[in-house]
């Protein structure tokens, strides 16, 4: 067998392991058993977010290129206090979902830094556009990513929504593959990321809210629709893949980083991840609304 496809089906194993663990109550559980009363799940989950964030701010970083100017050492600083702000408000329970202007506005430049990126990429050639766009793809996604999941100390319950979310990144990931792999004949974006397809696009999507019936059907307790979820998602992963496919083209780097063997690195495998937190993230405020 292929040595480098081993090496990619056990780090991908680890990986999807790593993740369950730390955005599900098995985590806790498991390393309660051995060691009783040592942790609660909702300090695992925050610290799996915590190490995404500094791997991928540092990624960032090293792809962009930065000078020797302030803008290299500043961009730690701000991004670990944006993350601080929205750690406060993670253990405070204080994800309410209603509508902040400063949410919106935080959203919006997320939407911003992603035009920027493909319409004027040449503002990114400056390291102070690169200190504005690493602070904003890195840390607000991430610190997002915070809201997501509910969970209580009184009763030690972590629930699932972000579990399901990667469920369905992963879904669509695979199945546009398959359909584009098979049936794909128009490309999507040929100089961005020759493999994807139109047709691999409408099969992910499809697919994947097949699955989302499901996770709708037999997980109630979820937050919001996942039939809405599924669709969202299933839209938006590509555009994350191209973001960041993009960003590499634009600075001339294959991968983000290696510290995912033979899978690259955190933002190659958090791409999609990245821009499904914040629309998901959005659709849960507008649907208090509808």
């Amino acid at each position: 067998m292929d040595k480098n496809l081993i090496q990619r089906t056990v780090s991908g194993l680890v990986y999807v392991a790593i993740i369950i663990l730390c955005s599900t109550p098995l985590g806790a559980q498991l390393i309660n058993s051995i060691f009783p009363g040592l942790i609660q799940q909702q300090y695992l989950y925050y610290g799996l977010i915590s190490l995404l964030l500094i791997v991928g701010t540092w990624e960032c970083v090293k792809i962009m290129k930065f000078g020797k100017g302030y803008e290299k050492w500043v961009v730690y600083p701000l991004v670990i206090f944006i993350f601080y702000v929205f750690s406060k408000r993670y253990f405070h329970h204080d994800f309410f979902f209603d509508f902040r202007l400063s949410e919106i506005l935080a959203l919006a430049l997320i939407g911003i830094a992603v035009v920027t990126l493909f319409k004027f990429p040449n503002e990114l050639y400056f390291d102070s556009g690169k200190l504005i766009f690493t602070v904003i793809y890195v840390a607000l996604p991430f610190s997002f990513a915070l809201g997501l999941p509910k969970f209580s100390s009184y009763n030690d319950s972590f629930s699932l929504e972000v579990l399901f979310l990667f469920i369905l990144i992963w879904s669509s990931d695979t199945f546009a593959y398959l359909v584009g792999k098979f049936f794909g004949k128009h490309k999507m974006a040929p100089k961005i990321s020759p493999k994807k397809t139109w047709e691999g696009y409408i099969g992910g999507v499809v697919l994947t809210l097949v699955l989302s019936y499901f996770v709708e059907h037999y997980q109630p307790e979820l937050r919001g629709n996942w039939m809405v979820v599924g669709f969202l998602v299933a839209a938006f992963a590509p555009l994350g893949d191209l973001v960041e496919s993009q960003l590499k083209r634009n600075f001339g780097v294959k991968d983000s980083g290696n510290i995912i063997p033979g899978h690259g690195g955190v933002l190659d495998r958090l791409d999609s991840f990245i821009i499904c937190v914040p629309v998901v993230y959005l659709y849960f405020i507008l649907e208090k609304f509808i």
